[in-house]
């Protein structure tokens, strides 16, 4: 009897022990490498998880990585709604934790039910009331508030998603200007704001309006140096696709552009008192007497009402509503795209509801160097540094910087759609968003070219080929001409720098031209061609700016000196006009 007890109780203290909380670790992959996640649980419960190590983007994946652990502990399940807009990193948590679980022999699966949710109240009608609200919180949209505040406005802005930034974060490359303090202090003469203002006109196929062009390329120097007083320096000067001037300005450190810009403009907005909202998305305009007195907006608890003396829309492009897209274009259904889950075009059709006038819909830009699997963005400086594009065949078919649209026909024209991207160390040494696409796994790589034909998979006739080409190239680089294709830029190193590395890419939705149709004041212009009293727009939800085709690095300038417009136009017309009654 007395051995049966202790049995027993041995048998129970074993069970205890198995039920205490065990801290576990787990790996997921996010969009720039592993992301490393630390869990305390048992066979029934989560109580805590912290992430310890990610090399996620500032602003994006961060967001995620803030956000998420804590939402699995509340709900005590892995089955939480993924963030909007910061998918691969919520997915590298949840795979980060279910490996975690699953490593102590946690049935992991016990963690795969959501969580009941109460259903929501009914939503509580609430008034705002400021001098101006800006509809969008991405780069135009932040630079507005920032130019608004400083001329005095008191600012609110609405953004739909639980994060700031939009397209304007997805920007890898670098800001178009000309005559700017950067290009003077290296020597760079020849890339005046006539020659942007041509440039921009030639690649946009001469449809772009040439006012908003013409103020686009005189305001850039005013805008670099704007940047660089609110501590956004970008003292870097390159070339970029479709021109062999020197126009694109980019951080110092060899950053991405769009979060370096992103993450500024939204701490000056923090500095200066600027409300911002997430998960707040606004339905509609208010108008009184033909003229924006405010917008109508929802979140989860609330129905927001905002009067103000003057609404801006930022809301970007359309290259993540398919319908919008294929009502112009059928033949783009099933492509990828580079855009966030955003952009759907919501200002643009708010605007038209009221009476806006629209230009160059049917205007959607692809890009040529898109990963396919994930829609993820290979930059144009990787090409300006002088990468190259060779199909399956080993060939070199085109200007590797031609225009965007002309580079994506070429690939189109491939025998399979598609091609690869060309670098070596020295560009990975030099350009910091190249480490992002090894650490996701994006690349192959090899110490020779024979070794990276192999390594893409080449056909023995298509590797002998791909040597050859990569030896022309040199040759080419060192005579400073390309015999082949007529390539004027990108060219100042040749890729002799062991390792080598490839990305198969192809084209992708990237930008959508059309939009708003607006005048240099960033006024919103009505089908008579009138301005809409107290309703203006800037950025990717403009049309009329880019034509026919978009240069790149131009998107942010585009954002940022029509963004200050905006912000400094709205400012002065609430003042006059006041908030509405």
């Amino acid at each position: 009897m007395k051995r049966l007890f202790v049995l027993l109780m041995t048998m129970l203290l074993s069970a205890a022990a198995l039920a205490e909380p065990m801290t576990l670790t787990g790996v997921g992959r996010g969009i720039d490498g592993d992301v490393v996640v630390e869990v305390t649980a048992d066979d029934t419960t989560i109580y805590s998880v912290r992430v310890t190590a990610h090399n996620e983007t500032p602003g994006i994946g961060t967001v995620a990585v803030e956000k998420l652990p804590e939402a699995i502990v509340a709900e005590n399940s892995i089955a939480v709604d993924t963030i909007s807009g910061v998918t691969v990193t919520s997915s590298a948590i949840k795979e980060a934790v279910r490996a975690a679980l699953e490593s102590a022999g946690i049935d992991a699966a016990a963690f795969e039910v959501a969580a009941v949710k109460e259903t929501a109240a009914e939503r509580t009608a609430v008034t705002l009331e400021c001098d101006v609200v800006i509809v969008g919180a991405g780069g135009a949209g932040l630079t507005a508030a920032v130019k608004a505040s400083q001329a005095g406005a008191q600012v609110l802005v609405l953004e739909k998603m639980p994060i700031v930034g939009g397209n304007s974060l997805k920007a890898t490359g670098g800001m178009n200007a000309a005559g700017t303090q950067f290009q003077a202090a290296l020597g760079i003469t020849d890339s005046g704001v006539q020659a942007f203002i041509e440039d921009t006109m030639n690649g946009g196929h001469q449809i772009n309006d040439p006012a908003l062009v013409t103020t686009m390329a005189e305001n850039s120097a005013d805008a670099v140096d704007w940047l660089a007083s609110i501590g956004a320096e970008l003292p870097k000067v390159a070339a970029t696709g479709g021109t062999v001037h020197k126009y694109l300005h980019e951080p110092a450190d060899g950053s991405a552009v769009g979060s370096y810009l992103i993450a500024r403009l939204s701490a000056v907005c923090e500095e200066a008192g600027v409300t911002v909202l997430l998960n707040t998305e606004a339905t509609e305009l208010v108008m009184e007497n033909s003229a924006a007195v405010g917008v109508k907006a929802q979140d989860e608890a609330h129905d927001y009402t905002v009067k103000a003396g003057a609404v801006i829309l930022a809301t970007g492009g359309f290259g993540a509503n398919y319908e919008m897209m294929t009502q112009v274009d059928a033949s783009l259904a099933n492509a990828v795209t580079t855009n966030h889950a955003g952009a759907t075009g919501d200002g643009i059709l708010m605007a038209v509801s009221v009476g806006a006038d629209t230009v160059d819909m049917e205007r959607i830009q692809l890009h040529p160097t898109v990963y396919q699997e994930t829609g993820l963005l290979v930059s144009e400086s990787v090409r300006s540094m002088g990468a190259i594009l060779v199909n399956s065949e080993g060939k070199r078919f085109c200007n590797d910087m031609s225009t965007r649209d002309a580079v994506s026909a070429a690939e189109l024209e491939q025998s399979d759609s598609g091609a690869y991207i060309i670098f070596d160390q020295r560009i990975v040494d030099n350009l910091s968003s190249t480490k992002k696409y090894i650490n996701n796994g994006l690349t192959v790589q090899a110490d020779t070219y024979e070794a990276l034909a192999a390594a893409m998979e080449l056909n023995e006739e298509a590797s002998a080929a791909f040597v050859q080409t990569m030896e022309t190239w040199n040759a080419a680089v060192a005579a400073g001409e390309d015999a082949e294709f007529g390539r004027n830029n990108g060219m100042d190193e040749d890729l002799a720098t062991a390792p080598y590395y490839a990305i198969r890419v192809a084209p992708g939705i990237h930008h959508t031209m059309g939009g708003l149709k607006i005048n240099p004041d960033t006024q919103v212009l009505d089908k008579q061609g009138s301005a809409i009293p107290g309703l203006y727009a800037a950025g990717e939800t403009t049309g009329g700016v880019h034509g026919g085709n978009r240069i790149g690095g131009n998107a942010v300038c585009d954002f940022v000196v029509f963004g200050r417009i905006a912000g400094e136009n709205a400012a002065q017309y609430a003042a006059a006009h006041g908030t509405a009654e």
